[in-house]
């Protein structure tokens, strides 16, 4: 197809609501204070969880097996939670795109210099994390102080993935596919820094099935191999979103005596160290995706 013909399709009317959020929030991001739109994201979650119902089942089965010590009415509570988070998400994300720095809410980075130690290294580094709502704005925030890297996947709307792609073009030092390993080896072993999450489970060759909150999850174990591959440093870092409207983000010193000869343990403390960062504020982990979907034959279907 030619780029002419890929550019008029995205105005077929299957893509216009499409248009109509993109301009929506485009105007939130003109018109609206973050006060505003944090009210804006409460109401339309409220309407979300309780009229459209889109993956609240998965929401509450996935909180349900990670926090069993909760009652039905808390893991309620937080399912509701974690959808205010989604859709302040979106008003972060598309704030990303279109406001300059200066105008995003304040935000304060702890820990650059293990990162910035691990670049004077010359050898490269994953920075290890997970799939957070607040992943968006905070990678304008970290990379504007540091260079970073991603790996990145485009969404399937291709309306959505051009200014997902120009900004991710725009703020990262290098942005390689998810499924390019050959590039994101090769960057590694350049010097870069590529931000890498492995919490999404899926059956790809080398994944094990090993406990995430407790419960069996199909798990990554890539992470230990890249590391050894490259030599590049493992460096932990995680973001969230403050009462306050402010962002914390923490990097972490980077790991050590990883890797180990052991895939299992190794992705196996990665699990945990995820698992440390999201009880610090469990509302904004990425829930809806099916964590615990694709683990093979023996064990059950929770969703």
């Amino acid at each position: 197809m030619s780029r002419a013909s890929e550019q008029s399709r995205l105005w077929l009317p299957s893509y216009w609501p499409t248009w109509l959020g993109l301009a929506a929030f485009w105007l939130c991001a003109r018109w609206l204070t973050w006060s505003e739109r944090r009210r804006l994201a409460r109401l339309l979650a409220w309407f979300h969880f309780h009229c459209i119902r889109l993956r609240r089942h998965v929401v509450l089965v996935n909180l349900a097996l990670c926090f069993p010590e909760k009652s039905p009415a808390e893991i309620r509570a937080l399912g509701l939670a974690h959808f205010e988070a989604l859709v302040f998400g979106l008003f972060e994300t598309t704030a990303g795109w279109w406001e300059p720095l200066d105008q995003l809410p304040p935000h304060r980075i702890i820990g650059a210099e293990h990162l910035e130690r691990a670049i004077a290294a010359g050898r490269g580094a994953v920075l290890l994390t997970a799939h957070f709502t607040t992943l968006e704005i905070c990678g304008v925030y970290l990379t504007a102080r540091l260079p970073v890297g991603c790996l990145y996947r485009e969404p399937k709307n291709p309306v959505a993935a051009g200014p997902m792609r120009r900004h991710r073009e725009r703020v990262a030092s290098i942005a390689i596919h998810h499924d390019d390993l050959k590039g994101l080896i090769r960057a590694l072993r350049g010097g870069y820094v590529i931000w890498y999450a492995p919490d999404q489970g899926k059956r790809t060759p080398g994944a094990e099935v090993l406990p995430f909150f407790g419960v069996p999850a199909t798990t990554n174990t890539a992470t230990a191999k890249i590391a050894k591959m490259t030599g590049a440093a493992v460096v932990p870092y995680f973001a969230r979103r403050e009462s306050d409207g402010s962002y914390t983000l923490t990097i972490h010193p980077a790991l050590e005596n990883f890797p180990t000869d052991n895939l299992s343990a190794d992705a196996l403390r990665i699990n945990r160290l995820i698992e440390e960062n999201i009880r610090l504020a469990p509302e904004q982990y990425f829930w809806v995706h099916k964590r615990f979907k694709t683990r093979g034959e023996g064990y059950p279907e929770v969703y």
